[in-house]
């Protein structure tokens, strides 16, 4: 029952990040967290959302912005460790509403297309890779700050997704090196591969079908389920021990 859940988990992940250029780990961290608790659901996140985004990258590399990226990279860099280090030193259920309390803020801010001055030029680019940065390693979502920093920055979507993938490859990257690889066994690994490697297929075939806006609300609504299930678990087993 575990390969299936984790199956369905990454193909649905793998699907809506081929829609959206991001998304895996909003959709896909709350249910991974619940099903193989918070360590190995960050970091098999960290890698599934790198490895997709590896591939995305490719054929987009040339739109990628580096004076924006430089920035946003090493920011992220200097606040992976930090992130790294409070997911050994907070209980399950603390880890589980932490995750869920981000998850949740975040889709919200990207909901509400919220304005931000800090999010803007220079400052705002460290600002947010500092912010993604932390979220990505602590509970493997660092695409929200890098969202907001785009609406502010007023990117097109063709602009967003380059630069997106670009990020996702480079903090997944620190996020592994300072997390480490799941503890996954040998069927996991195929499982997670293989619903890795058809949800990108499904994506990129419905991809010209579903209208972008759609597309990105379905995400947004499934992210914040997520994270209020897992706000919920982490509350429950904070009020039961």
């Amino acid at each position: 029952m575990t390969e299936v859940l984790l199956a369905g988990i990454v193909l649905l992940g793998g699907c809506v990040q081929w829609l959206t250029g991001m998304g895996f780990a909003l959709v896909a961290v709350p249910a991974l967290v619940l099903l193989l608790g918070p360590a190995d659901g960050v970091v098999l996140a960290n890698c599934a959302a790198g490895a997709i985004s590896v591939v995305g990258l490719a054929g987009g590399w040339r739109r990628v912005r580096p004076a924006a990226m430089v920035p946003l990279c090493a920011a992220a860099a200097c606040t992976v460790p930090a992130g790294a280090w409070l997911t050994r030193q907070l209980p399950r259920p603390v880890l589980l509403v932490v995750m869920g309390g981000l998850v949740t803020v975040a889709v919200l801010l990207v909901m509400r297309g919220a304005r931000v001055p800090a999010l803007r030029g220079g400052r705002g680019a460290v600002t947010a890779g500092a912010l993604g940065g932390f979220m990505n390693a602590a509970a493997g979502v660092g695409g929200p700050p890098v969202s907001l920093y785009a609406l502010n920055a007023g990117w097109t979507v063709r602009e967003f997704v380059p630069n997106a993938q670009f990020y996702g490859v480079a903090v997944n990257v620190f996020s592994i090196a300072a997390n480490g690889t799941p503890r996954l066994s040998g069927p996991q690994w195929a499982v997670a591969g293989g619903a890795m490697t058809a949800g990108a297929l499904i994506g990129h075939v419905i991809a010209g079908r579903i209208p972008e806006d759609r597309a990105r609300h379905l995400v947004l609504l499934l992210s914040l389920a997520g994270g209020a299930t897992a706000v919920t678990k982490g509350l429950w087993g904070v009020w039961a021990g």
